[in-house]
């Protein structure tokens, strides 16, 4: 199952067998969120993408580290090299410290993931706990000739770097030097720069700037792209397996990563594989602030929004994400989602049911071809789709089982659970959802505890207790119903 995985690299525009540098351990590198906002749906798909691949490389046995970084400082408001600082500007607009608005966002940041189902990261680095090694990657650049100082700011030369490495600036993203300037209007800055396509290595803050630190060149911060060049380097070797993030990052971001590392370690390929998941559109249309055509996870989990006709949970907004391929744009829709909440239900109702089979003296179906054919959809650089559709091929195996119009041996039904439940909680990440929120949760889990305590009372022949504790709910209007199967209970 692990020789035939496939995925489609970005650096070459292609599907290669996926082959870690140094198996059984893959080193896997994810661009986090800049956090000075609440995270959006697009960045939303963009984590949950890649908690798939985290998911399934897991399943397949490999040991895999996964780092995602958390933007705490450096990421200006354009991109290019010029404004100010997003986390800078938010803190001054709501008149907090700077860790105040990061402090919220990240939290932020991990509830939303939280409720998707995402599993952690294995490291969570910042960019403000990683200046010093920052600082060193921009020396060691500088060492090499391939940057210099301009007031203060430190630039990477495009055009040195070319030189050196063949022109392989703007080999991920298929652009190339010349339309780069060309297509680079005057700013704030430039004239800083040798080239309109160099970029900011480090930044010298101005006097009203508040995230500031210390450097050779003076007081400043790091460019945006030098935090995910030191930070993935530092935790996953001057060459690992996987670089992902949103297609958005392909230019500049990822191509500025890639430039970086190379004028700093020397080596060709950084990164052996680049993967991009794509954006989410909403009614067929991009998402923007600007244009109000946006929704945030809480006001599509609770319905308080103007979008769309009611509140949808956390998995099956999961399960409409991944019925579209990480590649490929996703129009996020009321009728798209009120089919994937159907869709979901049965999927639930399915994994609920197997359970019950039972098992014949022959099987009529086959379950290796089944389970064959969800390896083949996952190793298809992780065919998410492809996957759930195999899978409702299993719901109806499942149900037909269930009618008795299909039958499975002891073994077959045994194998086909395993595959089934591990393909639906493990690999793709859902759950079972209970419609009672967290509250209820934990009032049923006190009420149950008050209803055995009495029970305990009442075979120790302590009625005055007994009574006692359902005197008590009646108060709160929970009225206990003792039946011969035990005590059930009802709120007024």
């Amino acid at each position: 199952m692990i020789d035939s995985l496939k995925v489609y690299n970005s650096l070459r525009g292609k599907k290669e067998i996926f082959e870690p540098l140094n198996a059984p351990h893959v080193g896997m590198y994810v661009c986090g969120p800049t956090v000075y906002s609440e995270v959006h749906l697009g960045n939303s798909r963009t984590f949950i993408s890649f908690d798939i691949i985290f998911r399934y490389l897991t399943h397949l046995g490999y040991k895999v580290r996964y780092v995602r970084n958390i933007t705490d400082a450096g990421h200006l408001e354009n991109d290019t090299d010029d404004g100010e600082d997003k986390i800078s500007k938010k803190a001054r607009l709501d008149q907090l410290e700077p860790m105040e608005i990061v402090q919220k966002y990240t939290l932020d940041f991990h509830h939303v993931l939280r409720q998707f189902n995402n599993l952690a990261p294995s490291i969570e680095p910042t960019a403000t706990g990683h200046i010093i090694e920052q600082i060193s990657m921009v020396e060691e650049i500088l060492a090499k000739n391939l940057a210099y100082e301009s007031n203060g700011s430190i630039y990477f030369d495009v055009n040195a770097f070319n030189q050196e490495f063949n022109n392989e600036y703007g080999q991920l993203s298929g652009r190339n030097v010349d339309e780069l300037i060309s297509n680079t209007r005057e700013l704030d800055g430039q004239s800083e720069k040798r080239s309109p396509a160099d970029f900011a290595l480090w930044k010298k803050a101005s006097p009203e700037h508040i995230m500031r630190w210390k450097s050779p060149w003076g007081d400043g911060f790091p460019g945006w792209h030098m935090e995910c060049s030191v930070m993935s380097s530092k935790y996953l070797g001057e060459q690992f397996d996987i670089h992902g993030g949103g297609m958005d990052l392909k230019f500049p971001h990822h191509e500025c990563e890639i430039a970086q590392n190379k004028a700093a370690h020397g080596k060709k390929d950084p990164v052996k594989y680049w993967l991009h998941a794509n954006m989410l559109t909403l009614n067929g249309q991009k998402m923007s602030k600007s244009t109000g055509n946006t929704l945030l996870p809480h006001e599509l989990f609770s319905g308080e929004n103007d979008k769309l006709s009611k509140a949808f949970s956390p998995m099956v907004v999961r399960f409409f994400i991944l019925q579209a391929h990480y590649r490929s744009t996703l129009d996020l829709s009321d009728a798209a989602l009120l089919a994937a909440e159907k869709g979901y239900a049965r999927l639930l109702a399915a994994a609920e049911l197997i359970s019950k089979l039972v098992p014949q003296e022959k099987s009529t179906v086959n379950i290796n071809q089944w389970i064959a054919d969800s390896y083949a959809a996952m190793n298809d650089d992780f065919n998410t789709p492809i996957l759930i559709a195999n899978l409702f091929e299993g719901v109806r195996i499942i149900n037909s089982a269930k009618a008795g119009t299909e039958t499975l041996t002891a073994e077959d039904l045994e194998k086909f659970k395993v595959s089934f439940n591990q393909f639906v909680f493990d690999v793709l990440g859902f759950k079972q959802e209970s419609e009672l929120s967290k509250t209820d949760e934990l009032f049923e889990g006190v009420l149950a505890t008050l209803i055995e305590l009495r029970q305990q009372a009442k075979n120790n022949k302590d009625w005055a207790s007994a009574d006692l504790i359902r005197t008590e709910l009646a108060k709160l209007k929970i009225t206990l119903k003792d039946t011969k199967e035990g005590t059930d209970w009802e709120l007024e």
